[in-house]
C-alpha cells in the first residue's frame, strides 16, 4: 500500500472521528439532546432545545474545533522550526504576555466598561510579547531561532512576576475572574469572534501548506535546508508570523488552554511520521477532536457546574501523552532486540 494511500485512509478516519465527537458535544449535556432530533430541533426556533443548540452548543463545538485545531497546528509548525518537540506555542511567551493584558484589563476595570475589552486586552499583549521577541531575536538582520527561544521564556517569566504583583495588589473578587480565564474555557457568546476563530483556523492551514517543503528541509536544519534552495530566515519569519497570529486570536477568545500545542502534535508524529504534508491536516483534525472531547468532559464531569477545560487538558494530555512516549520507547527497546 502506497504511502499516500495510507495518508488518506488516516485524513478520513480522522474526519469520521471529527464528526462522532461533534455529534457528542451537540447531544450531551445538562439537558440529554437525542442526535436523531437535531436537524428536527434546529428546524424549530420555539423549543427550548434549539436554544441549547444554537446558542451554548454549536458556538462551544465551533470554538473547540477552531482553538483545537489552531493550537496543534501552531505546535506543529513551532516544533519543525525549532527541531525540538518539547516546545509549543506558549514557549515563545505569547501566553504569559495574553496573561498580563487580561489581567491588566481586569485590575483597572475595563472589562467593566465592554466585556470585548477582555479579549482584546489578550490580543494586544499576545502581539505586544510577539513584537519584543521577534526584535530583540534579530541579530545582524538575521533572526535566530535559539535566541528567540530564550528571550521568548524569559519574556514569559517576567509576564508572570508582573501578573502576580497586579493579583497581589487587586481586589479579592477580581482574582477569580483572572484565575478562570487563565485556566481557559470555550463558553464564548459572540458569534462574529466565533466565525472569525473559524475562518481564521482555516486559512492560516492553507497558507502553511504552502511551506510544506521548506518545513520538511528545516527538520535537517537551517544549514542544511539553505543548501537546499531554501530561504530559511524568510520562512522563519512568516511562519511565526502565522503560528503568533493564531496563538494570540486563541488566547484571547478562550484563555490559554495548555498541553494541546504540545501533546497532539508528538502524539500524531508517533503515528504518521514526521513529513509535513500529513502533520499539518493530522495535527488539526486531531486538536479539535481533542478539545472537543474534553470540552465534553468539563462541562459535564460535575453538572451542573463546569469545569475551566485547562484544568481537563492538563490532565488527559498528559496522562495519554506518559502511557503513549513509554509504549513507544518499550517497541524501539523489542526492535533492537
Amino acid at each position: 500500500m502506497s504511502k499516500k494511500l495510507i495518508w488518506l485512509i488516516y485524513v478520513l478516519l480522522l474526519l469520521v472521528a471529527l464528526s462522532v465527537v461533534i455529534i457528542l458535544s451537540l447531544s450531551i449535556g445538562e439537558i440529554p439532546i437525542p442526535y436523531k432530533k437535531i436537524p428536527q430541533i434546529l428546524a424549530d426556533k420555539e423549543s427550548m432545545e434549539y436554544g441549547v443548540l444554537f446558542y451554548i452548543r454549536i458556538p462551544r463545538t465551533l470554538l473547540g474545533f477552531a482553538i483545537g485545531g489552531s493550537l496543534s497546528l501552531a505546535g506543529a509548525i513551532l516544533q519543525g522550526i525549532y527541531r525540538n518537540p518539547l516546545v509549543e506555542p506558549y514557549t515563545l511567551g505569547i501566553s504569559g504576555g495574553a496573561s498580563l493584558g487580561v489581567t491588566f484589563a481586569i485590575v483597572a476595570g475595563l472589562h467593566l466598561l465592554n466585556i470585548l475589552l477582555l479579549p482584546l486586552a489578550g490580543f494586544i499583549g499576545a502581539f505586544t510579547t510577539i513584537f519584543l521577541v521577534y526584535t530583540l531575536s534579530l541579530k545582524k538582520g538575521a533572526l535566530s531561532v535559539n535566541r528567540m527561544l530564550l528571550i521568548g521564556v524569559m519574556i514569559s517569566f517576567i509576564s508572570s512576576s508582573l501578573m502576580m504583583f497586579l493579583m497581589s495588589i487587586t481586589a479579592t473578587e477580581n482574582i477569580h475572574g483572572i484565575v478562570f480565564w487563565i485556566m481557559g474555557s470555550l463558553n464564548e457568546s459572540n458569534t462574529a469572534m466565533i466565525g472569525a476563530m473559524v475562518v481564521l483556523s482555516i486559512v492560516c492551514l492553507l497558507i502553511a501548506y504552502l511551506f510544506v517543503m521548506p518545513l520538511n528541509a528545516l527538520r535537517l536544519g537551517e544549514e542544511k535546508a539553505r543548501h537546499l534552495g531554501i530561504n530559511s530566515n524568510a520562512t522563519i519569519r512568516i511562519l511565526f508570523v502565522i503560528t503568533s497570529v493564531l496563538t494570540g486570536a486563541c488566547i484571547a477568545v478562550g484563555g490559554v488552554i495548555g498541553f494541546v500545542g504540545l501533546v497532539i502534535p508528538h502524539i500524531v508524529r508517533l503515528f504518521v511520521g514526521s513529513d509535513y504534508r500529513i502533520m499539518l491536516v493530522s495535527s488539526f483534525l486531531s486538536g479539535s477532536i481533542f478539545l472537543i472531547l474534553c470540552d465534553i468532559i468539563a462541562r459535564t464531569i460535575i453538572s451542573p457546574n463546569e469545569l475551566p477545560i485547562g484544568v481537563i487538558t492538563g490532565i488527559v494530555g498528559g496522562v495519554v501523552f506518559i502511557v503513549l512516549l513509554s509504549r513507544s520507547q518499550k517497541r524501539s527497546k523489542l526492535l533492537r532486540i
